[in-house]
């Protein structure tokens, strides 16, 4: 055979194999662009990204979302994430035999992963997290030898991490956090030495973890196993894993101490052990973990003894957070030299004594200093560098002298409490100062308004700069005077405002309405017990009615007399009324049963009447009235009985008279009710026998008779419930008469035995 003859039959053989191979190539294309439509098929798309992109008149390699290999030209990436998709996975993608990466995360899909992904053996990466699958998770994944990346968080996937997992031998990334998953982590995992993060965060998890866990990890970097219900204790060898950075065994069971070891992983970033049953004290070994930047211990109420000062010394640290343990001693005076970075320090509920360090508060970056719940003493220090505080917690130690006038250097400060201390001196002008400020809580100290001569809250007229305010809590110091008329000056964002307990006097300003978004007036119980001259007085002001957010409205144990304004039945967002134990008279306004979502009324203790029956019947929430000690009359009370959410009902110490009516057994939550002292008369029905979770029943001093009902709720009340009425009856143990039928019925059985055993009768 010539050369000529030779190269035309290897010619026409390459020209065979190129058309077989590209009808191959042409047929297993068609068989990817079939996969996908029935991917297609199965889902919601709500953007129609697939329906107008995925069509037969574009080629599956320019479809979105899909990639394809250069020499087969297959498709060999699926990336569908954030496209708000809804449906089923379809076992037609395990036909898309040549994909290396699938990822469907940040969608909607639901239901089982079908077994026949588990034919992509050339997958390299799985991400499905952010949907809603459910079931178990497959044990086939473990024969995708070749995944490095599986990550399905966030889904709601139940059962055991299944075991063949362990054949996954290329595995880097293992994500199964935010899942339903229970029983316990198979020790094997830990076998997989590729493995550089690990997370199964939030699920359900229980046991122990193994003592040799990170013997065959040295690549670790990540360890998520927060929020589940792992036990035991802290592996010793966790040290192991020198190049961990994460380390997050917060909120589990583990118990016994804070391994040493810890100390030796001196690439960790990030350290969480809080929330478990630990015990002893803090290492002070992780004082040598120079990269740290988080360090959360919080709330082990077996954490004990003093802090170790080396854990001071870290430079790199953002955030401490020791809080809610058990933690003593005193802190170093030093402390936040050393710690250029930190934005959050967090030591509150602890029993930490001494003072606080004036370092505290030289600190450039911080952002959060939480110190309340201490036992902590001496004088709050200068603030002299901190430009970025925002949070500054303090309440509930032993704090004393003047709050400094250098807090004003705070300047980005919002929330500021420094209640339940020992301050004393003028509540300092220079607060008003904080332009940013949200949140000023400094009740329950020993602080003044100002000078000997200023009987005005003259501090408040500095809050006027303080465009942000939201809350004001003055309670419970010794302020006196009288609310000055420029109240009404502070923010409009003002919600919540606390007084109580703070020796007011005079009358509330009628510039507090315009305070329009006020939540919460807190001025109950204004004035000491026996300073009655103290005490607010004059009328309830009409201006609180333009309150129109208001929330609560407490205005008790004051001298306040007149009306009741009427308009207060137009703040439709109010939920408590409080405004008893004062001298209001006249008659009680009918809007204020158009309240219709109020939660609380309590107007007893006043000289209130009506003139026409009390209509309740807009209430669809209401859970307690309390009307006593009033002068309300009439007969009709048929109306409550419609009140089925109310728990708490007192009429008594009121001139009420007629029948207590039927329906009251449509009172179906009540708990408590008082009807004593009125002019009720006729008998107590027995349908309220059906009142199951009535707890306290008064009718006393009443013209109450008949029998009193002895079934459930009435078996429990004692004689105390039913005294002094008119002709009540029923068993010896209440103190009143036996009924007549029961005098009758005993009667009848005495003759009846009588004729029985032959004895005479008289």
């Amino acid at each position: 055979m010539n050369y000529n003859t030779c190269f035309h039959l290897l010619s026409l053989l390459f020209i065979q194999c190129s058309i077989v191979s590209l009808a191959m190539t042409v047929r297993n294309l068609n068989s990817d662009q079939f996969a996908l439509f029935e991917l297609k098929d199965r889902i919601v798309d709500p953007q129609n990204v697939l329906a107008n992109n995925w069509t037969n008149s574009t080629s599956v390699c320019k479809w979105v979302g899909v990639s394809c290999g250069i020499i087969h030209e297959r498709v060999v990436a699926l990336n569908l994430t954030n496209m708000n998709l809804r449906g089923t996975i379809p076992p037609h993608l395990g036909n898309l035999s040549f994909l290396f990466s699938l990822d469907l995360s940040n969608n909607n899909f639901y239901g089982h992963l079908p077994k026949e992904l588990g034919q992509l053996h050339r997958l390299r990466i799985i991400r499905l997290s952010y949907n809603r699958l459910n079931g178990e998770i497959p044990p086939w994944l473990g024969n995708l030898h070749r995944v490095q990346r599986l990550e399905m968080r966030n889904n709601n996937f139940t059962g055991t991490i299944p075991q063949t997992l362990v054949n996954m031998s290329n595995l880097e990334i293992l994500n199964l956090g935010f899942n339903q998953l229970s029983g316990q982590v198979p020790s094997s995992i830990f076998n997989i030495s590729s493995l550089k993060r690990i997370h199964f965060r939030h699920n359900c998890l229980s046991g122990g973890l193994p003592d040799d866990l990170c013997v065959h990890l040295p690549k670790l970097k990540e360890l998520y196993f927060s929020r589940n219900e792992l036990s035991s204790s802290i592996p010793s060898s966790i040290d192991k894993c020198c190049n961990l950075q994460i380390l997050e065994l917060s909120i589990n069971q583990f118990s016994g101490i804070i391994p040493k070891s810890i100390g030796n992983l001196t690439q960790l970033k990030q350290l969480y052990l809080g929330l478990n049953n630990l015990e002893g004290q803090i290492p002070k070994e992780i004082g040598n973990l120079f990269s740290l930047e988080m360090l959360d211990i919080q709330a082990i109420k077996g954490l004990t003894g003093q802090i170790p000062t080396l854990i001071f010394n870290i430079s790199s640290f953002k955030t401490i957070d020791l809080s809610n343990n058990s933690l003593s001693g005193s802190l170093p005076n030093d402390m936040c030299q050393h710690l250029p970075k930190l934005e959050g320090l967090y030591l509150s509920r602890n029993e930490l004594s001494g003072q606080i360090p004036s370092s505290i508060f030289n600190s450039t970056m911080v952002e959060v200093i939480g110190l309340y719940d201490n036992k902590l003493e001496g004088n709050l220090p200068p603030i002299t560098n901190a430009p970025k505080l925002q949070i500054l917690l303090l309440w509930t130690n032993k704090l004393s002298g003047n709050i400094p006038n250098s807090i004003s250097n705070a300047s980005m400060l919002k929330i500021l409490d420094l209640s339940q201390n020992l301050f004393s001196g003028p509540i300092p002008k220079m607060l008003g100062s904080l332009q940013h400020l949200e949140v000023l809580q400094i009740s329950d100290n020993n602080l003044i308004t100002g000078s000997a001569t200023d009987h005005e809250w003259s501090f408040l007229s500095s809050f006027t700069n303080c465009k942000n305010l939201k809350t004001i809590s003055v309670s419970g110091n010794p302020l006196s005077g009288i609310l000055p008329t420029y109240i009404g000056n502070l923010s409009k964002s003002l919600q919540y405002f606390f007084a109580d307990g703070c020796k007011l006097q005079g009358i509330i300003p009628i510039e507090i309405g315009n305070l329009t978004n006020m939540l919460v007036l807190e001025l109950r119980n204004l004035q000491s017990l026996g300073l009655s001259s103290n005490k607010l007085g004059g009328p309830i002001s009409e201006s609180l009615c333009d309150l129109e957010r208001l929330y609560n409205l407490f205005l008790r144990l004051n001298k306040l007399h007149g009306s009741i304004p009427s308009c207060l039945g137009n703040i439709t967002s109010l939920r408590y009324l409080h405004i008893d134990s004062n001298k209001l008279s006249s008659t009680i306004p009918s809007t204020l049963w158009n309240l219709k979502n109020i939660l609380e009324i309590d107007l007893s203790s006043n000289h209130l009447h009506n003139s026409h029956a009390i209509d309740v019947g807009n209430f669809r929430s209401l859970l307690r009235l309390n009307l006593s000690r009033n002068l309300l009359m009439g007969d009709n009370l048929s109306t409550f009985g419609g009140l089925h959410t109310l728990v708490s009902f007192d009429l008594s110490n009121n001139i009420l008279h007629g029948h207590i009516p039927e329906s009251f057994d449509g009172l179906i939550s009540l708990e408590f009710l008082d009807l004593s002292n009125n002019n009720l008369s006729g008998v107590i029905p027995k349908s309220l026998e059906k009142l199951l979770y009535l707890k306290y029943f008064n009718v006393s001093f009443n013209r109450l008779e008949g029998e009193i009902p002895s079934e459930g709720c009435f078996s429990k009340f004692s004689s105390t419930s039913f005294m002094k009425n008119y002709a009540l009856c029923g068993p010896p143990r209440l103190l009143v008469p036996p009924c007549k039928n029961d005098i009758h019925k005993n009667s009848q059985m005495i003759i009846l035995h009588a004729f029985r055993y032959g004895l005479p009768t008289i």
